[in-house]
């Protein structure tokens, strides 16, 4: 099977560049619309016409490069990348119903991209930026806020929504646009591109998708959510590892920072008159000249409190603390007092020790009053080495942990618009390189067995599995040619197996029929009456199946196996001697007796070749014929006195058409009965010589059996 690989590849690159025209055309017209200063931003206007045009994923690869590239002039655009991938979902979705374009539908598509993409973007712009990121909406927003007397987030959530209408209605109206005027083979074309196989046709899919559903854990979704879930972990841990290490490093930092500025604060106060600080404090301009001298590095370092204190038995005095913009109006401020009091807090208790050893201590970190904080403390030694007091620095933490949430949410943000493109990716990728080559296989395989031994279903099977052309280039194509070949191939061998079972057939029914003429040879009085026979046999089993009579008994395989057995109803006439089967007067009583064994002598004989000929089965009827057909429906007949059902079925059938052709048939005693008169004959059997229905439908063929009698009675 051959394939034109140049316009594959033509549609390849031109899908390509509708993806590139998408992007430029993004960023040109969002680019456009910043430096205008207009509120709105245009930046989907491709990503709408990529994902109708081309699907899901190459929608939101153009809207995830879109927001990569805008980031050039618009520090904040990628945090909106999530919303253009959502954007691009939605209008392959809408794009992929094969509905008529009309302006309600246009409507409703414009109103949910509106409110998404308002809803969302008012959430990052409030939630994560912290502001309206437009001076415009902004200000429309107070003055609505204002006028109808509502929160400032509803008025710039309503006002967000408005304009995002008209930029989803623009950008939708461009792709209906482009829809409507676009040529439908070329839109096909680059839509097709996508496929490592022929593009299937909607039905296709359809049916594809029909037979995954009867699969509990699809190869699609098994590897769709292994990607997901790895990504995710992966996703997780690493920002989980990053962020405990950015926490922990800026914790260092800061405590390192605060270590520093104690140890120079430390050496700005003199050891030999702390219990004078302590007791006169304010009162001596020393004390004034320190605090200043402390002031001064508190205010020009990066720590939220700076202070020097006294480690006494049950807790601290303070000497100095730094709590005030002017440290000459302190008494105004929080800060305690020279010589205050304050026992020690629960977190400081295990670094005791190291405090009365004179020991530099820290971090730690507590979270009290104060705030989450965290302490060092750097010892202040006399001129014999013996600490006598320490300087405290306290650095806050919380703004870190605060810092540390906006980050956490601004690359959530970032992550999820990269995840959501990763996502889609692995999705198209198990779609076209897996999980719908396999389906297709599969579903094809599967019709090719279920097709059995039909040989026009196997050969249309044959040609749909090759013409699926999968050309993932991996172990898929290469299976997927193995089936090919083995498809045909056995396709070929059933063709050949059929041939010789028709030949194998045929020569079975050419021994039946010789074997019937031998025996009919010897009669020389039932001209053609083995083929006639089995022509009105065929005629009462078909007229039975149509009415629905026995419908159990009655299968293709007994049809066949009646009219092919029925030239052997008579074959123990072999047994019968030439004196008796051609006496051409009346049987006696004995002659008579010696005549009704032909019927146990043609069960015998059957019974004996379906014993000895291998797959012989359908001369069971065979048998039945020979031994019953002599059988009566009211159980007068021979040899075993047989009635009704109990007689099988194929004998009661040949019972009739024996007695018809014997009827219309001459004989050296007998002329010919007239048609009318053996019909009689037939009717007035019905219910006690000859089964009611095999009658019925007899009747019914008339037209068919007035053929046959003309064919072989030249004078009917």
């Amino acid at each position: 099977m051959t394939v034109n690989s140049k316009q594959p590849d033509k549609n390849k690159i031109l899908r390509v560049s509708v993806i590139l025209v998408g992007v430029l055309v993004n960023v040109l017209l969002s680019f456009a619309m910043d430096r205008l200063g207009l509120p709105l931003f245009l930046d989907t206007v491709g990503t709408i016409a990529v994902a109708a045009t081309c699907g899901f994923f190459p929608g939101i690869l153009t809207g995830i490069i879109t927001n990569a590239v805008c980031i050039f002039y618009n520090s904040n655009a990628f945090y909106y990348a999530v919303i253009n991938g959502s954007i691009a979902i939605f209008a392959a979705w809408a794009g992929s119903r094969k509905r008529k374009i009309t302006i309600p539908r246009l409507v409703l598509y414009v109103s949910v991209g509106a409110v998404f993409s308002g809803v969302a973007s008012s959430l990052i712009q409030w939630g994560i930026l912290g502001e309206p990121q437009h001076s415009l909406i902004s200000d429309n927003a107070e003055s609505f806020a204002s006028a109808a007397d509502i929160h400032p987030f509803v008025a710039f959530l309503f006002i967000n929504i408005i304009f995002n209408f008209i930029d989803k209605g623009i950008a939708t109206g461009v792709t209906a646009v482009l829809y409507r005027f676009a040529p439908k083979e070329v839109l096909k074309g680059i839509k097709d591109a996508g496929w490592k196989q022929r593009a299937p046709e909607d039905r296709e899919v359809s049916h594809v998708k029909e037979w995954g559903d009867r699969v509990r854990y699809s190869v699609r979704k098994r590897i769709t959510f292994t990607m997901i879930v790895t990504s995710l972990v992966l996703v997780v841990a690493m920002g989980w590892i990053g962020l405990r290490l950015f926490y922990t490093n800026m914790k260092q930092d800061r405590a390192e920072s605060a270590m520093k500025t104690a140890r120079f604060a430390a050496k700005m106060i003199d050891a030999e008159r702390i219990d004078e600080f302590i007791a006169s404090g304010w009162n001596l301009p020393e004390y004034k000249e320190t605090y200043d001298l402390l002031y001064q590095i508190w205010e020009t370092s990066d720590v939220t409190y700076l202070y020097a204190l006294k480690v006494e038995e049950k807790g601290c005095r303070f000497i100095f603390d730094m709590d005030t913009e002017d440290p000459y109006y302190a008494e105004e401020s929080e800060a305690y007092e020279p010589g205050d009091f304050v026992k020690f807090e629960e977190a400081f208790k295990p670094y005791l020790p190291d405090l009365y050893a004179g020991k530099e201590v820290g971090p730690i970190e507590s979270t009290d009053t104060w705030g989450w904080l965290l302490t060092v403390y750097s010892p202040v030694t006399d001129a014999s080495g013996n600490c006598v007091c320490y300087v405290g620095a306290d650095v806050s933490i919380e703004y870190m942990a605060d810092y540390m949430r906006q980050f956490v949410l601004k690359v959530t943000l970032m992550l999820a618009g990269l995840f959501m493109l990763i996502t889609a990716f692995a999705m198209w990728v198990t779609d076209v390189y897996t999980a719908f080559p396999v389906s297709s296989i599969a579903a094809c395989v599967d019709r090719f067995a279920d097709a059995g031994d039909k040989q026009d279903k196997l050969d249309e099977n044959v040609k749909e599995i090759r013409a699926l052309d999968i050309r993932t280039n991996d172990e898929i194509e290469k299976l997927y040619h193995a089936i090919c070949r083995m498809t045909l191939s056995q396709a070929e061998r059933v063709r050949d197996i059929k041939r010789l079972s028709e030949a194998t057939l045929k020569m079975q029914d050419g021994l039946v029929i010789t074997m019937a003429n031998m025996v009919e040879s010897r009669d020389s009085d039932t001209g053609a009456h083995v083929q006639k026979t089995s022509a009105y046999v065929k005629i009462i089993v078909e007229g039975l199946k149509k009415k629905g009579y026995y419908a159990e008994k009655i299968t293709p395989k007994f049809i066949s196996d009646v009219v092919r057995s029925a030239p052997l109803h008579d074959v123990g006439k072999i047994n019968i001697p030439d004196e008796v089967l051609n006496k051409p007067g009346k049987l006696t009583d004995e002659e008579y007796e010696i005549m009704k064994t032909h019927t146990t002598a043609g069960k015998a004989l059957m019974e004996h070749a379906i014993g000895t000929v291998e797959g012989g089965t359908y001369l069971k009827e065979a048998r039945n014929m020979a031994a019953y057909h002599h059988e009566r429906w009211d159980g007068k007949g021979y040899p075993e006195q047989l009635h009704g059902e109990v007689i099988p079925l194929s004998a009661r059938i040949m019972a009739v058409a024996d007695v018809f052709d014997a009827l219309t048939s001459p004989r050296v005693y007998k002329p010919a009965f007239p048609l009318d008169k053996a019909l009689s004959i037939i009717q007035e059997g019905s219910g006690t010589q000859f089964d009611p229905k095999c009658v019925e439908v007899f009747m019914d063929s008339l037209p068919e059996v007035k053929v046959v009698l003309k064919k072989y009675n030249q004078n009917a």
